[in-house]
């Protein structure tokens, strides 16, 4: 595969022409029209991958005893189930309230994390300022998702690489999730160039965020 255009967004340095100029109302407009998109599978829809380790970002809207409840930035509800393991860092437990942004990583089955870890964002937004300049497109039922590219995409096929799980797998979906969030993480692979491809779900676009060895976010397509 052919690498992308080069564009500079906020939080990564792509350098070139930013791709969010198109998109700049598409996140929230699609957030308040559109109903909560159900994570089906890869791209929104077919079979859904194996639960692996991934996360999402958004604005916390209930608590209970047994986890939280969130939105991302492109309207996608997720369910966050806790254990006495879970970690939150970023602030005390007792900020993980409404209204509250936070990075959640850990096991997606679908629109369901098992939380390992609660990263608490200060002052955050839950993702909504990153995932407009980054021209994350919600999803739409029946819209089909564009052919685009930004940044510097890897040469590898859909389906190769090896799925990888646990503190590496965290880094690389928090540098996605920085740069790139509004949908959910739901799988990490290691591609032979020792590149990482964090797989979304539940957006049109994008389904795919690379990252480099050095955890920075390299594109996305």
């Amino acid at each position: 595969m052919a690498a992308g255009l080069a564009c500079a967004v906020a939080g990564a340095t792509l350098g070139g022409t930013s791709a969010a100029a198109n998109s700049t109302s598409s996140v929230a407009a699609a957030a308040t029209t559109s109903p909560a998109p159900t994570p089906t599978g890869p791209s929104g829809g077919g079979p859904a991958a194996d639960p692996s380790d991934g996360g999402a970002t958004g604005i916390v809207d209930t608590t209970s005893t047994s986890g939280f409840t969130m939105t991302t930035a492109t309207g996608v509800k997720v369910t966050v189930t806790e254990t006495s393991a879970t970690k939150t860092t970023g602030a005390p437990a007792k900020a993980v309230k409404e209204g509250a942004s936070v990075l959640v990583l850990g096991t997606v089955d679908s629109a369901t994390i098992a939380a390992t870890q609660v990263v608490v964002q200060r002052g955050g937004d839950g993702g909504a300022a990153a995932a407009e300049a980054a021209g994350v497109i919600a999803f739409q039922q029946g819209t089909p998702s564009p052919d685009k590219s930004v940044g510097q995409i890897p040469d590898y096929t859909e389906g190769e690489g090896t799925i990888i799980n646990g503190k590496t797998a965290d880094k690389a979906v928090k540098a996605a999730q920085a740069v790139v969030p509004g949908g959910i993480s739901d799988r990490v692979v290691e591609l032979s160039g020792g590149e990482y491809e964090v797989h979304n779900i539940s957006v049109n676009w994008p389904h795919h965020v690379f990252v480099d060895k050095n955890f920075k976010v390299i594109g996305w397509e």
